[in-house]
């Protein structure tokens, strides 16, 4: 197994985007790599029209969900979460680039993370990551085909996606393939299977 993600499980803001529309890759990611106990899960209005609601008996987490109008309301939401102590995470999702999500809205999310040690995910749908944020740690997500079941080689087994990681703070560009171990709960990252040089860090040409 190649080596995991250097501090992908820290307690700071992270942003998921997914690489394929209306698919749940980014959501899906997200779940898999939620640490234990209660989560904040928020919506904004499109987010949750266009890709629904999570499906709380599957989550395996105690999960608090909040359906919410605007960008602003998610966004002070997990401010607000993250002052809670009786939160593992906070997740908010966001649909599109608006105002409110700006640099500095997101810079004051990292710093109550960091300080609340909590994990902070935004999941953007329909946003474009090159646009500024104090993210760090930005990933590009997609679906990839799920393991084979054990017991059954036409049903699904554990979900995997195509896991970049564009920017990181403290740390260069890698790519990876995640997998969800639904047996032990855990996110376990290896190489591309076609190309396991990619999973190590990208050097700059002189």
């Amino acid at each position: 197994m190649a080596p995991q993600p250097s501090g992908w499980q820290a307690p700071v803001l992270s942003e998921a985007f997914g690489t394929r529309p209306l698919d749940g890759a980014a959501a899906g990611f997200v779940r898999a790599a939620l640490p234990r106990g209660h989560v904040l899960w928020a919506q904004d209005r499109l987010s949750r029209i266009e890709f629904g609601a999570p499906f709380l008996p599957g989550m395996g987490r105690i999960l608090l969900r909040l359906d919410l109008m605007r960008a602003s309301d998610v966004l002070s939401a997990l401010e607000d979460g993250l002052q809670s102590h009786a939160l593992a995470a906070v997740i908010g999702e966001i649909h599109g680039a608006p105002p409110a999500l700006s640099f500095t809205a997101s810079r004051r999310l990292a710093l109550r993370a960091e300080a609340a040690g909590i994990p902070c995910w935004l999941i953007r749908h329909a946003a474009p990551a090159k646009g500024t944020s104090a993210a760090r740690m930005r990933w590009r997500l997609t679906a990839l085909p799920s393991v084979p079941d054990p017991d059954d080689p036409q049903a699904p087994g554990d979900p995997r996606w195509r896991a970049e990681l564009f920017r990181a703070r403290g740390a260069p560009p890698s790519l990876w393939e995640a997998r969800h171990d639904r047996t032990a709960d855990r996110l376990d990252f290896l190489a591309p299977s076609r190309n396991r040089e990619l999973a190590a860090p990208k050097r700059r040409l002189a």
